[in-house]
This record gives C-alpha cells, sequence and structure tokens, in this order.
C-alpha cells in the first residue's frame, strides 16, 4: 500500500480532476482547491447540484452530467454526502477519490463507510488531508501544514 506522498502524486499526474462541493461563495475551501487546481493547469470540473456556474465555469449537477470522464473526484462535502459520491465514482469507472480533511475535525469529507467502499471496489482514496499540500506550487501555509501533519503522525493512512 503506498503512502501519502506517492498516493498524492498519482493523483496529482492526472489530468481531469473533477471537484464536488464547490460553492457559489468564493470563500469556501472547495473553491479554493478548484481555483489553484485551475491555475495549475489542470482541466477541472466543479460539481455543486445548485449551482450552475462557479468561479466563472460551468458547474455540473453530479459527476455523471460531466462530458468527460474525470481521470479522479476531491469531495469537500459533508461525510453523509461523500458516501453517494464516492458510489457514483464506481458506477462511472471512477479509480481515484481524495476525501478532503481540513486541520480541524469539522472540516472534514472523510466517511469511514466510504473508505471501505472504495477500498472493496479498488478505487484509490486518500482519506483525508488537502490535496493544496501536495501541488507542485504550494504556497508555505500548506507546505508548513503537511511538514507539521508529517512529524506529528497525522498524515492519513491510504
Amino acid at each position: 500500500m503506498p503512502g501519502i506522498q506517492e498516493a498524492a502524486r498519482d493523483f496529482l499526474t492526472h489530468e481531469y480532476i473533477a471537484v464536488v462541493g464547490v460553492s457559489r461563495d468564493k470563500s469556501k475551501t472547495a473553491n479554493f482547491i478548484y481555483r489553484k487546481l485551475r491555475s495549475e493547469g489542470y482541466h477541472v470540473f466543479a460539481v455543486n447540484p445548485n449551482a450552475t456556474i462557479v468561479e466563472g465555469d460551468a458547474c455540473y449537477l453530479n459527476l455523471k452530467a460531466i462530458p468527460i470522464k474525470p481521470d479522479g473526484v476531491i469531495i469537500v462535502t459533508k461525510p453523509e454526502i461523500t458516501d453517494q459520491v464516492v458510489r457514483d465514482c464506481a458506477e462511472l469507472g471512477i479509480t481515484r477519490v481524495w476525501m478532503h480533511k481540513g486541520m480541524d475535525s469539522k472540516g472534514t469529507s472523510v466517511s469511514s463507510e466510504a473508505v471501505s467502499f472504495c477500498r472493496n471496489k479498488g478505487i484509490a482514496v486518500i482519506p483525508g488531508s488537502c490535496p493544496m499540500m501536495y501541488c507542485r506550487h504550494a504556497d508555505i501555509g500548506h507546505r508548513f501544514m503537511r511538514w507539521l501533519q508529517s512529524i506529528t503522525g497525522k498524515l492519513p493512512k491510504v
């Protein structure tokens, strides 16, 4: 089983990434991740059933509505929603999922049921952490968080 560094590297080597949980509110975590990936050159797809435009781009009702199958999905929602999103990933043949988790326990998308589901279906899952900590041009704050989590043993086990 790869470590978080290898899993993150594998996830981020792919071109098409969906971000589930983006919002019309540009201050939301999902939007920061979406903008960061877009600025890094990824083809990103915004997913939110309550919006049609986010960050000036088309926003899709769900993963099934995206015209190109994403290589990976970053989930930045409540854990209850994560459970349905991973089922959609399995149905669509999406084999990489990253469940965002912020520094506090409230800011998590991780669902233990969804993690188990992914592993049982052969979906590579990163259960926690923030993708922005592993981007090529990570800001100093995210690099510091990655370092801090690595020395305290709080990086997720994949």
